[in-house]
């Protein structure tokens, strides 16, 4: 969990920022809506901006020479493709001197069937594929298609794997209530992963209140959608 010497609600806006990752995933944006938002994050200070992969090259520019650094978000939103081509993806992206990290979904699916050897097996071999270029790893669970009990088996799945970051949700799960980073299901993912992998939580992060109570409860960082950013950080009064 990340240390914090004081609350929340005292922090500046900047030190707030730096546990956004800003998420510019939708495909219809268009390049000049992408170029614009990434601006927008790198004016702000936030951690990182979320990017579809085919985008590292249209983004690169801008981050360059800031705080902020690019994400890309591989394997998105699914998590259905062959290790073979997720690890490729990882490949791709994490070349890139501009990335601090690299997020991947889990094959939920494979989770939901019980087949974790299968999901254990995968996740290593994108970690792996991430640390060989130096850059960690964030593993999205799609927590709202999982119950309780998968919800810790995977926290343990992937501190075996040897990844940095568990987190919560895509933004994009269809056919389930939408919850996405809850106290609740922060708390049980902090406590299993007991201090061995760090948390990111995303998916309905758009109060200023539930942005500020995450921190507090020393989350690592969050996802949060570029409509949601200004809010979160209590700029749009």
């Amino acid at each position: 969990m990340r240390e914090t010497n004081k609350p929340a609600s005292e922090m500046s806006t900047k030190e707030l920022a730096s546990y956004i990752d800003y998420s510019v995933l939708k495909p219809e944006f268009t390049e000049e809506e992408i170029v614009d938002l990434t601006k927008d994050g790198v004016r702000l200070g936030c951690a990182t901006i979320c990017i579809n992969p085919a985008y590292m090259d249209l983004c690169e520019p801008y981050v360059k020479g800031s705080e902020t650094m690019l994400c890309p978000v591989t394997d998105f939103p699914f998590g259905a493709s062959s290790t073979k081509s997720r690890v490729e993806q990882i490949e791709n992206v994490a070349k890139y001197d501009t990335v601090k990290e690299v997020d991947i979904v889990a094959n939920f699916g494979l989770i939901r069937s019980g087949q974790y050897d299968k999901v254990l097996e995968d996740l290593k071999a994108c970690a792996a594929a991430a640390h060989k270029h130096g850059r960690e790893i964030k593993v999205i669970f799609e927590t709202d298609a999982l119950n309780e009990e998968q919800i810790k088996k995977m926290v343990h799945v992937c501190i075996e794997a040897g990844v940095d970051f568990v987190k919560t949700s895509t933004g994009f799960l269809t056919g389930h209530e939408s919850h996405g980073a809850t106290p609740e299901v922060i708390a049980l993912m902090q406590k299993e992963a007991d201090g061995k992998v760090k948390v990111k939580g995303s998916g309905c992060i758009r109060t200023r209140e539930h942005f500020l109570k995450l921190i507090d409860m020393g989350i690592d960082r969050m996802g949060v959608g570029y409509r949601s950013v200004p809010v979160v950080l209590g700029l749009d009064d």
